[in-house]
């Protein structure tokens, strides 16, 4: 028998605040982003695709799922069905067949043919070039929408997912509660000249250098401005073997 509401309602819980965050300066962020563009001249996205529409399948592809894992399984997708008619085509049964090995494969299968229908019906079968219309299509969020804007046809949008969501926090380049909040930090505090690249700089260093559990502060391009602390120490010169150098581009390739 369920409780009787009760007939005044109790005061919402305060919320417990922490120590005010830092945030880095314009000239601190002009700074971090130079690092990161000397550290990796030519940052792209990892997910493999041979035109817009493939990225968009892609990205939407990669929601809860690793770059990696997308790739193996679009491999021979995309070789038989680039192009929303010949997804189409292909129907639920024949997505699903190459993509089972990734994460929620029946909703993202039901996405693709559905979105690869709307493009057909209401774009003429082209990737539309505005975020608005971009985020009419199922699975797509503004998180893949900009990453198809910036990647497919190079506007300066900024998505934010969990790397860029860790790295703008942790550092004090863009600190939010939400992906939203770092999205508009970002987007304020990032220099015009940087801002195409951002978005990969942010989400590489991110997945290879600062990471969740422990980021790899001995290796970091950007630690000196940092807030982030304590850094973490470099395993090696701790054991008596020397300091480590620092991950440059060249290490990943």
């Amino acid at each position: 028998m369920p409780h009787p509401m009760p007939d005044t309602p109790r005061p919402a819980a305060r919320r417990k605040r922490g120590p005010p965050r830092a945030k880095l300066t314009r000239a601190q962020a002009g700074e971090l982003f130079a690092a990161l563009a000397a550290d990796r001249p030519d940052p792209r996205t990892e997910l493999d695709f041979v035109n817009p529409f493939t990225l968009l399948v892609a990205v939407a592809l990669s929601a809860q799922a690793t770059d990696v894992g997308v790739n193996k399984a679009t491999a021979k997708l995309f070789a038989i069905a680039d192009t929303p008619e010949k997804m189409l085509a292909l129907g639920e049964e024949g997505v699903a067949a190459h993509i089972r090995t990734i994460g929620l494969w029946r909703n993202k299968t039901r996405n693709v043919i559905a979105l690869s229908r709307q493009l057909i019906e209401e774009f003429g079968g082209e990737v539309p070039r505005t975020r608005e219309a971009l985020m009419t299509l199922p699975g797509v969020g503004r998180k893949t929408a900009n990453v198809v804007l910036n990647e497919a046809f190079g506007e300066p949008t900024i998505a934010v997912d969990t790397h860029i969501f860790r790295v703008s926090n942790r550092t004090g380049l863009a600190p939010g509660r939400n992906p939203d909040e770092v999205e508009a930090g970002l987007e304020r505090i990032t220099p015009p000249d940087f801002k195409k690249g951002a978005h990969h700089w942010l989400i590489l260093h991110g997945r290879y250098v600062c990471k969740a559990r422990s980021p790899a502060c001995w290796q970091c391009a950007i630690a000196h401005l940092c807030a982030h602390k304590p850094k973490t120490p470099d395993p090696a010169q701790s054991a008596g073997l020397g300091p480590k150098r620092p991950r440059r581009a060249a290490d990943t390739t």
